[in-house]
């Protein structure tokens, strides 16, 4: 069992920048996928970002969703159990709840029903 708690959302305005952490409970958080989703009011979650484990042979890959390439940065310390997810030049069209989850897949996966576990969500609110 994995528990996840976000933390660092808030109300920014457009062009700025927020760190959401995430922090995840067990001895087992290095073999997870972890990932970033959000959903807005009425519209269905997505996929942000996601971050391999560090069991892959190549070391870790990243994954990013078109509409935060460049802009969003996801990273991951193992040591602490936590995942980050940098957000830069934020736009009115990122404010959405922001999910962390984690995944046992054995690669990044980047559809909701891959997780396994998720946290509560944490709301960002960009204004223009």
């Amino acid at each position: 069992q994995v528990q996840l708690v976000e933390s660092g959302g808030g109300l920014v305005q457009a062009g700025g920048s927020l760190r959401l952490s995430c922090a995840a409970s067990g001895r087992t958080f290095s073999s997870y996928v972890m990932g970033w989703f959000r959903q807005a009011p009425g519209k269905e979650r997505e996929v942000v970002a996601t971050i391999s484990s560090a069991m892959g042979s190549s070391g870790s890959s990243v994954y990013y969703d078109d509409s935060v390439k460049g802009r969003f940065t996801i990273s991951r310390d193992n040591a602490k159990n936590t995942v980050y997810l940098q957000m830069s030049s934020l736009k009115p069209e990122d404010t959405a709840v922001y999910y962390c989850a984690a995944s046992r897949a054995l690669s990044i996966v980047v559809t909701p029903v891959m997780y396994d576990y998720w946290g509560q969500g944490t709301q960002v609110t960009v204004s223009s």
